[in-house]
């Protein structure tokens, strides 16, 4: 697992599937806001001229020389719900990454975000 102290130095490594095919590169780390522990990644993928942000949970995470190794499959990850690389994360769209994954999501009580950017 990424630790909060270690986000930095993971960003800009290459994120890989559990085949070992690269996904993209790792751009940021979303943390649970409730348990301040790293949740989601988003990683940059596409063209050089159309780079867009995909999002994958980081459970399971596999840290290694340079790389970043994800437990999802490198189509499913490419299938998820992206944003724009100058993007913010809507408040709306979470429940969607969450769903295609499989993943239970859960707001705050008072309806405050899972996700932070960290």
């Amino acid at each position: 697992m990424i630790r909060s102290a270690d986000i930095r130095e993971w960003r800009n490594h290459e994120v890989i599937d559990e085949k070992q095919r690269r996904i993209g590169m790792l751009e940021s780390v979303y943390v649970d806001t409730a348990t301040d522990e790293p949740a989601m990644a988003t990683i940059r993928t596409g063209l050089p001229t159309r780079h867009r942000l995909v999002f994958v949970p980081l459970d399971d995470v596999v840290l290694g020389p340079g790389y970043v190794k994800v437990s999802y499959s490198k189509s499913q990850v490419r299938n998820a719900p992206s944003i724009g690389t100058d993007d913010v994360l809507p408040a709306e769209q979470e429940a969607e990454i969450f769903k295609h994954y499989g993943l239970a999501y859960q707001p705050g009580a008072g309806g405050e975000r899972q996700l932070a950017r960290r």
